[in-house]
């Protein structure tokens, strides 16, 4: 029995030591070492959910509707260790450069530590569903690889309190500079337009926004002027049109700086972007000559009105008609949620052309023009009505809903040179527009994360700052923590985006999850504030309410995760 209590307390002694070790020895090599047991994960799961949903090589689109759940959890998990690939790329990235210090290096093995105890024991879909690896049937012996080292070292070691609290007096340390961990990027110039637009945000932005949401009120047309000056909406137009021609890396470092300081200032460029990449990739020549110059400098301001009431993300239900006569098209219909309809000049209108052709083939693409309207008279064009949905944030640029009762545009507002191809055009642009709400969120979750710091460093409660506590200093640190990982998974859907490389999986990955962590980010900031988290006054609130669009907008959640897994069956790896 003696014996039996001396074993007892040499482990004990052992577990308490090693929860007051930090960092582990070699944690690049350690993390990569983990890829394989997680990588084989994902193959018992795809290989489970590929018995459940396929039938003879094909998805059967009842049998993933009835196992949606855990159909859906595949994809949660692809995620999942997609975020580590990426984590990992990351680290070598910085050790090669030289920059891999002391926070990036506990930052990646309490990435690794979080996200394989998850992968093991269940991954939250919502506060409310989570997939476990018995849901596909696993057995233990699936989970065999995480016994086995170095994935017991990360488990046990990787995200543990001291981790935790160094991650986080790391991340107070760059409080003054906005510095949480290096990019990764290794572009010095993208680096330059980094700090370029944090300035701007610094003077022009982040003083103002929480005014302007409060106030129910549009972004001011001199900030739109001076983004214009920057060159936000011609940031990825091609040089010949106007624009300066970099690729959606740039896009994601603006997007995530502009959405850093307000959602809505990091929103303004989506609708430009979207308008660009649809009259570039399937626009005539002179489209593409009249508008994209117009677009780039900021003269044209695009919305973009596809939704329609009770359709959501089925586009290919969309009913309003679009009917030729003669030189003309009448378009009848109502839209909804679209986004800056007032005070733009352009509409992208997706409307259906041929009502014989079902589903998404008789859907067709259109440039309106539209004159910009007032407060009292939104839009003041002959056949055209509509009015403000009040929401509860992303107020800078107001949402709207439309009425069309015969609206007449001219036949030459067709992008291209046929009818029928819209939903397709639509498609092409699906990518980017993921990516860049990817960047949005990314922006959000570090503005989150730093009003929990200030916060957690300016409270006094019980004599101390409120940040010396664990529940608080460990909720900075995995914001920290998770904002890198979604970070890097919408910097790798850029730069395949970049390469000409498919990423349509990839892109929705990181959408996926940089949605869920903004969101989580800033609740967990919020409960930091406690009671002044809830009072208006405190810019989180306006944060908390931003960062829950995101996980509705450019493809829900459910659906992201439905696209995801369509993919993972279809395609069988994601492309590098």
């Amino acid at each position: 029995m003696g014996d039996d209590k001396a074993v007892t307390s040499a482990v004990a002694d052992i577990e308490e030591a090693a929860a007051h070790e930090v960092s582990i020895a070699n944690p690049v090599e350690a993390c990569r070492a983990c890829l394989p047991a997680c990588e084989q994960l994902i193959e018992r799961i795809r290989e489970s959910v590929t018995r459940a949903v396929m039938r003879d090589g094909r998805i059967d689109p009842a049998e993933l509707d009835m196992r949606q759940s855990t159909a859906h959890g595949f994809a949660w998990y692809a995620t999942y260790v997609e975020g580590l690939k990426e984590m990992v790329g990351w680290a070598e990235r910085l050790t090669a450069h030289g920059h891999f210090g002391e926070l990036e290096a506990l930052i990646l093995q309490a990435a690794f530590g979080e996200y394989m105890a998850q992968l093991v024991g269940g991954i939250p879909l919502s506060q409310v569903e989570f997939v476990r690896p018995r849901d596909f049937g696993l057995g233990d012996d699936a989970l065999a690889p995480f016994g086995r080292e170095p994935v017991t070292l990360l488990l046990t070691r990787g995200n543990t309190d001291a981790v935790r609290r160094r991650i986080a007096e790391l991340v107070a340390a760059g409080m003054d500079t906005g510095t949480y961990g290096a990019s990764g990027l290794e572009d010095e110039s993208l680096e330059m337009v980094r700090d370029q637009f944090r300035r701007f945000v610094a003077d022009e932005v982040l003083p103002a926004a929480h005014e302007w949401h409060l106030k129910d009120q549009l972004i001011p047309n001199e900030i739109v002027q001076q983004m214009a000056e920057l060159g936000v909406f011609g940031l990825t137009v091609p040089e010949e049109w106007g624009g300066f021609g970099m690729g959606k890396t740039a896009m994601c470092v603006v997007t995530e700086e502009l959405s850093r300081g307000y959602i809505g200032v990091g929103s303004l460029g989506t609708r430009s972007e979207i308008a660009a990449e649809l009259i570039r990739l399937g626009g005539r020549e002179e489209q593409k000559a009249h508008y994209l110059p117009k677009i780039a400098s900021g003269e044209i301001l695009p919305t973009a009105v596809f939704t329609e009431p009770n359709t959501g993300s089925d586009l290919a239900s969309l009913r309003t008609r679009a009917v030729r006569d003669g030189d003309v098209y009448r378009v009848t219909g109502n839209k909804t949620w679209i986004t800056h309809a007032a005070r733009s000049d352009l509409m992208t209108l997706l409307a259906r052309t041929n009502p014989n052709e079902p589903g998404h083939r008789g859907l067709s693409m259109f440039l309106v023009e539209k004159p910009r309207g007032t407060n009292a008279d939104p839009f003041p064009a002959p056949g055209m009505t509509g009015g403000e949905i009040e929401v509860l944030g992303y107020r800078g640029m107001k949402e709207y809903e439309i009425g069309f009762d015969a609206f007449t545009i001219p036949a030459s507002s067709l992008l291209g040179d046929e009818e029928g191809r819209g939903f397709y055009q639509l498609m092409e642009t699906f990518e980017s527009a993921r990516i860049q709400t990817a960047a949005r969120a990314v922006g959000v979750a570090e503005s989150a994360m730093e009003l929990g710091l200030r916060y957690a460093k300016e409270r006094i409660q019980f004599g101390r700052p409120i940040f010396e506590f664990p529940r608080v200093y460990g909720k900075i640190a995995w914001m920290a923590v998770e904002t890198m990982i979604v970070r890097q998974l919408a910097y790798f859907s850029a730069r395949a985006k970049d390469g000409d490389i498919r990423c349509d999986i990839e892109a929705g990955m990181a959408k996926l999850l940089a949605a869920r962590v903004a969101f989580a980010n800033a609740d967990a900031a919020l409960q930091i504030h406690g009671g002044n988290g809830y009072a208006l006054e405190y810019p989180i609130s306006r944060v908390l309410c931003d960062a829950r669009i995101l996980n509705i907008f450019e493809g829900a959640a459910e659906i992201q995760a439905q696209v995801i897994v369509r993919g993972l069956l279809s395609r069988r790896r994601p492309a590098k």
